[in-house]
């Protein structure tokens, strides 16, 4: 992945340097493991435990062998000497691979959590920070009912707070190695030793292998990273929207000396969002990528390798980044409640239909009935005819099943979300109300 878009740390997890020290972890793990067997002597181990990689040597190698596990043998047995001859006992070099890869996988993981924890904190504060700023709901686009924009927040963290679950399980599912040889049947090293290496490292040992660890893990893994870029960019999807001029509910924070445009000055892009979402399709690519690597024939081939050499650092390096640009979009969002309110009134009640149906339904008017005379005083406001509110209340039939202070009170938006509080209490977001459950008055202490 390019510079733009890799953040230190996790740059350093999949930099050629780390991979290298973890072979060499691997490598010298499976020594210890024969030193104790007593297959390798003392003092052949004392110089292995002080191996030297050497990049540069390495690749040197490699323009020679074309094969990097042959160049970094030779490399790091240059290192040791005569000891050279106790490494890579017993095995073929995708148990160094992908043990190796498992560590980095494990350590990556990590550090995804890390980050998927920070973005559901700063998304939950925010949620109960508009927790009852009013703004209208939309399905297919239209207006539907009111909700509240902490609601919009809130279903968001729910969704993390899921993903973290899977995020748990795909690195446990990854924290697995393999130390069985050429095809998988322990052939050079028995299963013991394997056991004991992979503990050594806080793995577990794969319960059965053929000359790799079988790919359905780590497409696992990377359809979890791709399905929580796909979460991101929900809220992106979102924020975008809702910062169109004709919207404006909320807006990307622009600081000063910011640009939007190389060309009209007034631009207020919402870059960071259209970021999020083109960075969540190259997280979708390499799912189907993992997906592909899956079926390999016999006890291996190597056309997953090159595609790992990419997917595996690219999708972790991607998600970190979008954690972080997603965190720090949302803590900083400007969110406009007035303009929220003002797009909430610009169908002029027609939003309250569905009070107005119901409220008819219990005085005793059949469901169809009323739901056609609902519509049509909707149909005909929507269309500039009159208020709907206006020619409910002139009508006979609503007249004699509803007084108007019944009527009016149904256009009270927040009628309809009286329950918001008991939502937020379900998820810990705010304290449960001690009489029934429903209501909530201060954030939880989780």
């Amino acid at each position: 992945m390019i510079g733009r878009y890799t953040r230190p740390e996790m740059g350093r997890i999949w930099s050629e340097e780390h991979k290298v020290e973890t072979w060499l972890m691997v490598e010298i793990a499976v020594c210890e493991a024969w030193h104790r067997r007593g297959r390798i002597p003392d003092w052949a181990m004392e110089a292995i435990r002080a191996a030297r990689r050497d990049l540069e040597r390495m690749r040197q190698i490699e323009r020679e062998t074309d094969h990097d596990v042959i160049a970094f043998l030779r490399a790091t047995g240059e290192s040791v000497g005569d000891a050279a001859r106790f490494i890579h006992l017993g095995l073929t070099s995708s148990d160094v691979v992908d043990t190796a890869l498992a560590l980095q996988v494990r350590e990556a993981g990590d550090h995804l959590a890390t980050g998927l924890e920070r973005l559901t904190d700063v998304i939950g504060r925010q949620a109960v920070a508009h927790k009852e700023t009013l703004t209208i709901g939309r399905t297919h686009g239209i207006h539907a009912e009111p909700t509240t924009f902490g609601l919009k927040l809130a279903v968001w963290y729910d969704e993390l707070r899921r993903h973290r679950a899977r995020l748990d399980l795909a690195r446990e599912q990854m924290s697995v190695g393999k130390i069985s040889g050429a095809v998988g049947t322990h052939a050079h090293v028995p299963p013991d030793l394997e056991d004991e290496v992979c503990a050594a490292l806080g793995l577990t040992a794969a319960p059965a292998s053929t000359q790799v660890l079988q790919r359905d893990r780590h497409a696992f893994f990377l359809n979890v990273l791709a399905g929580i870029a796909a979460s991101l960019e929900k809220v992106a999807v979102e924020v975008r929207h809702l910062q169109r001029t004709e919207v404006r509910e909320v807006e990307e924070a622009f600081a000063a000396g910011n640009q939007g445009s190389s060309a009209m000055p007034h631009k207020r892009n919402p870059h960071e969002s259209e970021r999020a979402s083109g960075l969540a399709r190259l997280l979708r690519g390499y799912a189907v990528t993992a997906l592909e690597n899956v079926a390999l024939w016999h006890e291996r081939d190597i056309s997953h390798s090159s595609t790992e050499r990419v997917i595996f650092p690219d999708a972790c390096i991607v998600l970190d980044y979008l954690l972080d640009l997603v965190a720090n979009l949302v803590e900083h969002l400007v969110v406009y409640p007035e303009r929220m309110r003002a797009n909430l009134e610009l169908t002029g009640g027609l939003i309250f239909s569905q009070e107005v149906l119901l409220a008819l339904v219990d005085a005793g008017m059949d469901r169809q009935a009323a739901y056609k005379l609902v519509q049509g005083y909707a149909l005909a406001a929507w269309d500039g005819g009159r208020r709907f509110r206006d020619a409910l209340r002139d009508d006979p039939t609503v007249a004699r099943l509803l007084e108007p202070d019944a009527l009016d009170a149904l256009f009270d938006p927040f009628r309809q979300l009286r329950y918001v509080d008991a939502i937020f209490a379900r998820m810990g977001l705010v304290a449960r109300s001690p009489e029934s459950g429903a209501g909530a008055t201060a954030m939880a202490s989780s």
